[in-house]
């Protein structure tokens, strides 16, 4: 009976502790951690390289560089604005709780891209921004966000030792896409030139030269009724 009621207070206890443990906000951060859960929070004040942001009574700290996949000139914008952020450091002894929405930015990023890409087709041609000029060609900014990169070999139909001898970055420009490979857009201006001649060519394929007894025949139309 004894071992029995003693057992009885040895389950109580452990049950006590488990609550005590879910009861224990750190605990609580610390599993939010480990799932990598996503938390909507308001940031409530702006301090030396950051934002504050409270999760469960919790004092979280975001460094600015975890705020946005971009820079941020001005921290203020961010005072009282909603966001989604993960734990991504929870230290009860030092009393540390860092967060961060870059993760989630990430992957919207990329989701979003994904869907952008799907909609691009090889062969079309677009409308684009020079955004960045490099040895081996040129970066440019589609309409729709999307970056691609026409390769030195097509940017001109001429020879060319570097991308800025025919190019300068925010020159808007026609290309081509000619290849979409692991998420990455290959286009070339040299294939709309390429493009053009051709048609050029087909068009003076198509073109009808009289011949000589046609040429003739109206030119005796013309002078038949003319008397001298």
């Amino acid at each position: 009976m004894e071992n029995e009621k003693l057992q009885e207070q040895t389950e109580s206890m452990a049950d006590y502790e488990d609550h005590f443990d879910d009861a224990n906000p750190w605990n609580v951060v610390a599993r939010y951690q480990e799932e990598g859960t996503n938390l909507h929070v308001k940031v409530e004040g702006i301090v030396n390289g950051g934002v504050i942001a409270m999760v469960e009574g919790l004092r979280g700290f975001i460094p600015a560089s975890r705020l946005s996949l971009s820079y941020i000139e001005d921290l203020e914008t961010y005072l009282l604005k909603e966001i989604d952020v993960r734990v991504i450091e929870a230290n009860q002894s030092e009393g540390r709780l860092i967060l961060s929405a870059r993760e989630i930015l990430r992957e919207q990023k990329k989701a979003e891209d994904a869907k952008k890409l799907a909609s691009v087709q090889v062969g079309s041609v677009v409308k684009g921004t020079v955004e960045s000029l490099q040895s081996y060609g040129a970066f440019v900014r589609l309409e729709n966000g999307l970056s691609g990169l026409v390769h030195i070999s097509q940017i001109s139909t001429q020879r060319i030792k570097s991308a800025d001898q025919v190019l300068h970055v925010g020159d808007e420009v026609d290309v081509k896409v000619i290849g979409i490979k692991d998420g990455k857009i290959s286009l070339s201006i040299k294939a709309l030139a390429e493009d053009t001649e051709n048609e050029q060519e087909e068009e003076l394929e198509h073109v009808e030269i009289p011949e000589t007894e046609a040429i003739g025949t109206s030119l005796g139309d013309l002078f038949k009724n003319i008397k001298l």
